[in-house]
């Protein structure tokens, strides 16, 4: 076996899970914020308070990139991975944000859907970083965000006919866009951060 020497500093790794998992806990709040409308704020308080936990770590992780006189990983792609993690948050609050601020009233038929896949890529995303630590066993974990971010997509595209089927007033079409496409957006940003993970476990293999 070759002998591989990789100075870590270890303090990296639970910043990298409290991360990921907050994306979780998020995704799992507005998977139940949806199920009923119109929605409750204090699901919106809710989700604020988790973005803002999830600033809090990123800037964490950022001090100690600087700080670090030897980090685990490339120091950009630390960087890019705590920016991908942080979108996933944001992408989440986006679209409990956008359906508060426009006063949704009326379910949107396959939404539900989307967010059974976002609970589910979240949940893939927290093995998938907690990999970090050993670097195996992430490209099946990558494999398998990758099948479900290819499910969203279609569900995406299902979800979109429904909208324009002609089913809804045009003013809810425009109020429940924005909402589909955040919630899309966080599953992309979940698929972002499993191809940083890749790409670092490739050049550390």
């Amino acid at each position: 076996m070759r002998f591989r020497l990789i100075p870590r500093d270890q303090g990296f790794f639970p910043l990298f899970d409290e991360l990921a998992a907050v994306a979780v806990e998020c995704a799992k709040r507005v998977q139940q914020m949806f199920a009923t409308t119109p929605i409750d704020p204090a699901d919106i308080d809710w989700v604020v308070a988790q973005d803002r936990n999830g600033d809090a770590v990123a800037k964490r992780i950022r001090g100690r990139i600087e700080n670090s006189i030897v980090t685990p990983f490339d120091r950009e792609d630390i960087q890019e991975l705590v920016n991908a993690l942080d979108n996933v948050i944001d992408d989440i609050r986006a679209a409990a944000d956008t359906a508060y601020l426009h006063h949704v009233t009326s379910p949107l038929a396959g939404l539900q859907e989307m967010l059974d896949l976002l609970v589910q890529v979240t949940e893939a995303n927290v093995r998938c970083i907690a990999s970090l630590t050993t670097l195996t066993e992430s490209n099946a974990i990558v494999d398998e965000i990758d099948r479900l971010e290819s499910e969203a997509d279609a569900a995406y595209r299902r979800v979109t006919a429904e909208m324009f089927s002609g089913k809804y007033e045009a003013l809810e079409v425009l109020k429940w866009k924005d909402v589909v496409e955040a919630v899309e957006q966080a599953i992309d940003s979940v698929e972002d951060a499993s191809d940083v993970v890749q790409a670092i476990a490739i050049k550390h293999a």
